[in-house]
């Protein structure tokens, strides 16, 4: 399964999408306009995530799949949306999708995490979104995750030793650090949470591909 690290909290799995901060993102290496996808999910509407996330679902003809609130939002564009909810689940392709709590801020609905089942590689991957660490971390590793992509960057979300805790509490076979070093505010190092962490942890450059 092909996995692409664009920064900041963006990757592109297959043909999923997510958080796609890329023209406001200073280290970003690629433009919106680059990018292909038939599905964009959005964890929270902080521009930091939602980003060119509208534009590139105009381009590429996508859906976006978000909180009920930022969906509305999609839709009001005149863009495909699937509006969700925490806990909910909907199948678009090979994906199966599922909302998850996260614990943080937005401006419209709840941010959330996505626990994402591909059928074609039988893979189960966790976005968490921004969050700070929370019990329930232990539940979503319940269900099996392959593959965690976890923020690392401290202030906003969790630091290196609370993603720590977090990769304890899941289980990954992989873990992934994200959401760090885009501002000098998000402090957090790749290499120490590699350092600590109990799994396989695969560290991405920014526009790096890796099969995972």
């Amino acid at each position: 399964m092909k996995v692409k690290y664009l920064g900041h909290s963006c990757f592109l799995i297959e043909d999923l999408l997510i958080d796609p901060f890329i023209s406001g993102n200073p280290k970003a290496t690629v433009r919106p306009e680059e990018i292909k996808c038939k599905i964009i999910c959005v964890t929270h509407d902080h521009s930091d995530h939602l980003g060119d996330a509208f534009e590139i679902a105009r381009a590429n003809d996508a859906v976006i799949v978000a909180i009920h609130e930022v969906a509305v939002l999609a839709q009001s564009k005149g863009l495909k949306a699937e509006g969700m909810n925490i806990g909910g689940s909907i199948e678009i392709g090979d994906w199966k999708i599922k909302m998850v709590e996260a614990k943080h801020s937005s401006d419209k609905g709840h941010p959330a995490g996505f626990i994402l089942f591909n059928k074609k590689f039988n893979k189960t991957i966790y976005h968490a979104g921004d969050t700070g660490l929370f019990g329930d971390m232990k539940l979503i590793g319940d269900e099996g995750i392959d593959i965690a992509l976890l923020p690392i960057g401290d202030r906003y979300t969790m630091g290196v030793d609370d993603a720590v805790k977090a990769v304890n509490l899941i289980r990954p076979k992989i873990a992934v650090p994200m959401h760090y070093g885009t501002f000098p505010v998000l402090t957090g190092t790749p290499d120490d949470f590699k350092e600590k962490s109990p799994v396989r942890t695969e560290i991405f450059e920014i526009g790096e591909e890796k099969d995972l």
